[in-house]
């Protein structure tokens, strides 16, 4: 059996969340049910029941905790309640599974809504009713399907013509709905737009966050928002546009919807940004409502990264002033090249062909990724952005890059003719068709999704993910995620393994060896859900061993760790609050049977299991506990166990290649390392060495002439052996070895 557990966390385990700091709870009980799991604490099994703590059932009330059991332990009432929870959730499957025989199998979106009404999750399908039952017969192996159908009641669906269709509306219920269990950006915040208001006579430009309105044509999102704003002062100079933070434009846009003749009986007195060449003057009538039309044609070029074209029309334009011998307007002209240039100059250049693309670099942890976005235009990065996720190793790759993408290419207009990332999207076809679609070439361009394996898009995809962990790791930083991930993480072990206190002091053991040799054992101390690196010990395994043995070593581990004397050695500091073991119930019955003979019995102890990631604990025989995928629980528990295994293999390592570079010569009566040395300099290799007559070793003169008879007597036992080996091996050989 299995257990799992909810975030319910008592008053207890609230203060000392205080006590450790500032944790990232889950919202209360009473607020929404799907919420309330917000840490990422999922269900993994069937029957939901009650985890008894070791001293007796009322452990389930103190720590939040179910346990899918069969009732062992449990007095007449709970076992009546655990029965009649587990019938009611095996009716309201059954129930559900009758409904869904009359959904269709076509294609089109489902929403599952919990017991509120509320929409929980929202999702596509080619088939539905396939679809929709994998989730409730389980049939799904992403690690959140089990908590989504615990929270699910009843359902929606919407039938649609086809895939795309599928696509855009899936979008848009996100959207509207923004259910739980969809990955979503990590921040909820807007994100920077530049905006060209182009329902007016006189579209002015922006530096917004607004949400998008249908006559305002949007170009970004930038998550930088010194660089949005730095982007707008930079095409009002290339290309002169009215502002929608000038007075003067406001006024006339006022005046023109109240009266379209006014556009006849404008100000002669020019606005501040006309003075100061960043405004063409439509407030004065110093341009006509055509002539501004096409300078917003231009800086919608601009801003699309379209640069190498409007340079050479700025420069026709200028040849065309010179020409007329309007030096002052040629001047403005070279000016503005000037200006596109010097931006083009800090652009980094990253193909040498007019590639137009977006490149998309993912990085992810248990909890939370990291995304980063490089705008490639006429083969240089224009522009990049970056995301933060509330989704990681969580959920598959695809579905993280699918809501993602969602997201982003919604709100943004800017759209590539190539899409480059590392794994093509499952839906990829509909995403094209769709993307397309926004982009409206009117030469009837497509847009491609491209997963390069080699090549100069490859390393663009490289770059993207460098960026990508970057992105990620200044996140961490600047809202402090890992310390409030640590406290949880601490408050959820003590819930889940029934601990009297967080481990704030957690011991890890590992075992590393070849068939027994060079048997070794690493100990890793986490003081405070973090590395404590100084406590960090490493043991040889005397116990002799034939054969890879663990539970003997880890017992002798055990036995040497904790023996009295070392436990007061201040040296290998405090006693530990947990102690894991990098192994199942085998080693940890091992390590429990040495603590019984050495009469300890105050220490806290589990085993993970490398596999399904389980971890048995001593003190209830049902099954082990299982730690829900992307909790900050398991996250911890799993860089402890790598930590272990790290230091353990290291240190293995070490003393195998020590070991393996003992020499034939070492056999050798009379040579050390200065002599063996010289020789090996004087016949290049061991194998000019070892096939070296007497003579020819006495004539090196390296070595004495006794030294040299017993190196070449030694060197001919070691010739021998290795003959008789190859003789031995040809003729065990069978006919299908022989090469033809």
């Amino acid at each position: 059996m299995r257990f799992c557990y909810t975030d319910l966390m008592d008053e207890r385990n609230d203060n000392q969340g205080k006590a450790l700091g500032d944790s990232a709870f889950g919202p209360s009980a009473g607020e929404h049910s799907a919420q309330a799991d917000a840490d990422g604490l999922s269900l993994s099994c069937d029957e939901p029941a009650v985890l008894p703590s070791r001293g007796g059932p009322g452990f389930a009330d103190a720590g939040g905790f179910e346990r899918l059991g069969d009732g062992d332990g449990l007095d007449a009432p709970e076992e009546a309640a655990l029965a009649q929870t587990a019938a009611g959730q095996a009716a309201k499957l059954a129930r559900i599974k009758a409904e869904l025989d009359s959904v269709p199998a076509l294609p089109g979106v489902y929403l599952w809504k919990d017991r509120s009404g509320q929409v929980i999750y929202v999702g596509k399908a080619k088939q539905l009713r396939a679809r929709m039952r994998q989730y409730v017969n389980f049939q799904d192996e992403r690690a959140k399907i089990p908590l989504l159908v615990d929270q699910i009641d009843s359902f929606d669906y919407i039938v649609v013509e086809n895939e795309h269709e599928s696509l855009v509306l899936e979008k848009n219920l996100i959207n509207q709905h923004s259910p739980f269990f969809n990955a979503d950006f990590k921040d909820d915040k807007s994100y920077p737009f530049i905006a060209l208001t182009k329902g007016d006579v006189f579209p002015a430009i922006k530096y917004t966050r607004e949400k998008h309105k249908p006559d305002t044509k949007y170009f970004g999102p930038y998550t930088d928002s010194r660089a949005a704003r730095e982007m707008v002062d930079i095409a009002r100079r290339v290309v002169p546009l009215c502002a929608t933070s000038c007075s003067d434009w406001r006024q006339l846009k006022r005046r023109l919807e109240k009266d379209p003749l006014a556009l006849l009986s404008r100000d002669a007195r020019p606005c501040f940004d006309a003075h100061v060449g960043l405004g063409p003057g439509a407030c004065c009538g110093g341009i006509t409502p055509d002539e501004y039309a096409a300078n917003v044609r231009r800086i919608v070029r601009f801003l699309s990264g379209q640069h190498r074209e409007f340079v050479e029309e700025l420069a026709a334009d200028m040849q065309e002033a010179a020409a007329d011998l309007d030096f002052e307007r040629a001047a403005r002209m070279k000016a503005r090249i000037d200006t596109i240039n010097s931006l083009t100059d800090r652009q980094h250049a990253v193909s040498a062909r007019n590639l137009d693309a977006d490149v998309v670099g993912l990085f992810r942890e248990e909890t939370v990724a990291g995304v980063h976005v490089f705008m490639v235009r006429e083969g240089r990065i224009i522009n990049s952005n970056e995301f933060v996720l509330n989704r990681g190793r969580d959920v598959p790759d695809d579905d993280l890059v699918h809501m993602f993408l969602l997201r982003y290419y919604d709100a943004t207009t800017s759209i590539p003719h190539e899409v480059i990332l590392r794994d093509l999207p499952e839906d990829a076809e509909a995403m094209e068709g769709w993307l397309a679609e926004k982009l409206a070439s009117a030469h009837g361009a497509k847009v491609r999704f491209c997963a390069p394996r080699q090549g100069e898009k490859a390393e663009l995809v490289a770059m993207a993910e460098t960026n990508a962990k970057h992105t990620l790791m200044r996140y961490k930083v600047r809202t402090n995620y890992d310390d409030k991930r640590i406290n949880n993480a601490l408050l959820q072990l003590e819930s889940a393994l029934a601990l009297d206190e967080p481990p704030l002091r957690i011991e890890c053991f590992d075992i590393s060896t070849i068939h027994g040799s060079y048997t070794v054992a690493s100990m890793v101390v986490f003081t405070n859900g973090k590395p404590d690196k100084n406590q960090y010990r490493r043991f040889k395994i005397k116990t002799p061993l034939d054969e890879a043995n663990d539970f003997l070593s880890m017992q002798e581990v055990m036995s040497r760790r904790y023996a009295p004397e070392r436990m007061a050695d201040e040296r290998f500091g405090s006693k530990p609050d947990l102690i894991i073991l990098d192994g199942g119930k085998p080693q940890l019955s091992a390590a429990l049977a040495m603590f019984e003979k050495m009469g300890i019995d105050d220490i806290d102890m589990c085993g993970l299991a490398k596999r399904d990631e389980e971890l048995f604990v001593p003190w209830q025989d049902t099954g082990p506990v299982v730690l829900p995928s992307g909790s900050a629980s398991l996250y911890l528990v799993k860089q402890v166990r790598d930590e272990a295994h790290r230091f353990a293999i290291t240190f293995h390592r070490e003393l195998r290649g020590k070991g393996m570079t003992a020499s034939i010569l070492d056999d050798v009566v009379g040579m050390g390392p200065v002599r063996k040395k010289a020789l090996l300099k004087a016949f290049k290799s061991f194998r000019n060495l070892k096939a070296a007559t007497l003579e020819e070793i006495k004539e090196a003169r390296v070595v004495p002439d006794e030294v040299a008879e017993e190196l070449h007597q030694v060197l001919q036992q070691y010739n021998k052996d290795r003959k008789d080996e190859c003789t031995t091996a040809e003729a065990v050989r069978t006919p299908d070895d022989v090469e033809v």
